[in-house]
């Protein structure tokens, strides 16, 4: 089988496939239409967020057999249109699954205990320490909306914080030790620290807005390590303004592109929502690397090699 790598990915991932067999060609700067030219050469594909795979792109695919992402979702793929041309599509939660759970909880810690600020503090000569006193995780409710491979992963972190952990699922009897699934009128009662760990659907865009923030009983916390568009950002800023939302810790952000490496090509069209944003020393951000780590970049690529050859080297 003839495989394109359409994106770089650790070196292992090349290597085993080789060993196996599977003959790897790689084209990491060729534009969607001059990729769409060729492939029809080939049986698999590499990828991680480069472009859309839309139907355009199969139609042009005589010969895919199967498509695998190096990540945790798949929304960047026409899935209905694969499956109608029954293209096999694998993708790579569990390998990033610890990654982002630690970074759910290093975000959760660092704002309950101001690090950001009091490092910065410090580092200007300024010893506030009244002024940096922090909260304790301790007794406290996290609700997680999600409870698949990342949800799982973070709720299994917490077993040690002595707090009650809740889920929220579309799929029923998801839940588990760590965590005890329950309807939203339940999570919008009981919730302190709301954590989203969900893909990218149409049910989950724009999914944190104004309703939504409005039906939960107390102030809260909210981080979200999941996919951007899930937060109407000029919504959290108006919530952050009254203290609805006590803090933010986002990962993610509405106005990333489709490849995650940036976030503005013109940094004179920021949205003003965002330029608010920024001016909060309760939000902590970081660039969408939750399951961004050297151990990540090794397990997710050997995910995505057990699961091309688990399907393909049956014999």
């Amino acid at each position: 089988m003839k495989i394109l790598h359409l994106d770089n990915n650790h070196p292992l991932l090349q290597q085993q496939l080789k060993n196996a067999g599977y003959i790897n060609e790689e084209d990491y700067t060729s534009s969607k239409s001059d990729v769409e030219k060729k492939i029809g050469n080939y049986d698999g594909i590499v990828i991680r967020s480069r472009f859309n795979i839309d139907a355009q792109f199969l139609e042009a695919a005589n010969n895919l057999k199967f498509i695998a992402r190096v990540g945790a979702g798949l929304e960047s793929i026409d899935l209905n249109y694969a499956a109608k041309k029954n293209i096999q599509l694998f993708s790579a939660p569990e390998g990033n699954r610890n990654a982002v759970a630690e970074h759910t909880l290093g975000m959760i810690l660092s704002l309950f205990n101001k690090l950001n600020t009091a490092n910065n503090q410090v580092k200007n000569g300024r010893w506030l320490r009244e002024a940096n006193r922090g909260i304790e995780l301790d007794g406290l409710t996290v609700g997680l909306i999600g409870y698949g491979n990342m949800g799982k992963a973070f709720a299994k972190k917490l077993r040690g914080f002595n707090v009650e952990v809740i889920c929220y699922d579309i799929k029923s009897d998801v839940d588990d030790r760590n965590a005890e699934q329950v309807e939203l009128e339940e999570l919008f009662e009981k919730t302190d620290v709301l954590s989203l760990h969900t893909p990218w659907t149409p049910l989950t865009n724009k999914m944190i807005n104004a309703d939504f923030i409005s039906k939960f009983k107390k102030p809260f916390w909210l981080v979200n390590t999941a996919r951007g568009k899930s937060v109407v950002t000029a919504d959290l800023v108006a919530a952050l303004k009254t203290g609805k939302i006590k803090g933010a810790g986002l990962d993610v952000l509405e106005y990333e592109k489709l490849s995650f490496e940036k976030l503005f090509t013109d940094p004179d069209q920021m949205p003003e929502a965002f330029k608010e944003l920024l001016s909060f020393e309760n939000v902590m951000l970081s660039p969408h690397v939750a399951g961004w780590t050297i151990q990540s970049k090794e397990k997710l690529a050997q995910t995505i090699v057990d699961k091309i050859l688990a399907t393909y080297n049956k014999d």
